[in-house]
């Protein structure tokens, strides 16, 4: 089975939703890491793709570590997405603009809207899932949001909405919109794992359940941040939706047939 480190990203650039002299905001494919990590060498990565671009860009933001200590590039980024998540990534063009960007997620004033499929069935329509999220005591690369996570516990809500459910060649799915009120590392995918609902497609939190599913004919993580509103620098409130690409349109009408 393929691990997320042998994942090579796709080909396709970011699609700029919106830019002015302050910030780009884009919709990112999925296999593109937001920033380089110091061993996924083959994949496209967003931030050496807006320093291409923006060249005056470089440098803004924080520094940031590799776990061996090795510098790595993060010019311009406010927030992440796991490699294999699509959707609305902000990018801070200058440093006044990266701190305004900034305390709005340390103070949780962004909202943000996702969308998977899940293996099983959600039974609840609505619900709220509140578990800290801690460090997997077996697998160095994962949190946990169960009995035995090791490490300093941090607290973790996400809200969840079904959308759709239904069967596809005799297995179940459900289509689930996910509000993360927190933003822990890998929060939506240890949180659904922890309900024993995790993503479709999930090589690191579902990797159980891969090898005997139909995978929905998914080929990817099935995660997509679908919508994001936050203050520009300029003082307006605005409101940016990636649309939900074509495989997950194709997957809706697989478990609604």
């Amino acid at each position: 089975m393929k691990s997320e480190k042998d994942v090579v990203g796709n080909k396709t650039e970011p699609m700029v939703l919106y830019e002015d002299k302050d910030v780009l905001i884009i919709d990112k494919p999925y296999g593109w890491l937001t920033h380089e990590d110091g061993h996924s060498l083959e994949s496209p990565i967003v931030v050496k793709w807006f320093c291409q671009k923006y060249p005056s860009a470089v440098g803004v933001g924080e520094a940031g570590y590799s776990p061996k200590g090795q510098e790595l590039n993060r010019s311009g980024v406010v927030h992440r997405l796991d490699r294999e998540t699509s959707g609305v990534l902000v990018l801070a063009k200058n440093q006044e603009a990266y701190e305004h960007l900034k305390q709005q997620f340390k103070d949780r004033q962004v909202y943000k809207e996702y969308r998977a499929f899940v293996y099983g069935r959600m039974n609840d329509r609505w619900g709220t899932i509140n578990r800290p999220i801690g460090r997997s005591a077996k697998d160095s690369r994962r949190r946990s949001a169960e009995r035995g996570s090791k490490g300093v516990r941090r607290e973790a809500i996400t809200d969840f909405e079904r959308i759709g459910m239904g069967e596809y060649e005799d297995e179940s799915f459900s289509y689930v919109k996910l509000i993360p009120k927190t933003g822990r590392t890998h929060q939506l995918r240890v949180h659904l794992r922890a309900i024993d609902r995790p993503i479709v497609k999930d090589s690191l939190y579902a990797e159980h359940k891969i090898s005997g599913s139909n995978n929905l004919k998914m080929d990817r993580l099935a995660l997509h941040a679908h919508v994001l509103e936050i203050q520009l620098p300029n003082g307006s409130r605005e409101r940016y939706i990636a649309p939900v690409p074509q495989d997950f349109e194709e997957a809706a009408e697989r478990i609604a047939e």
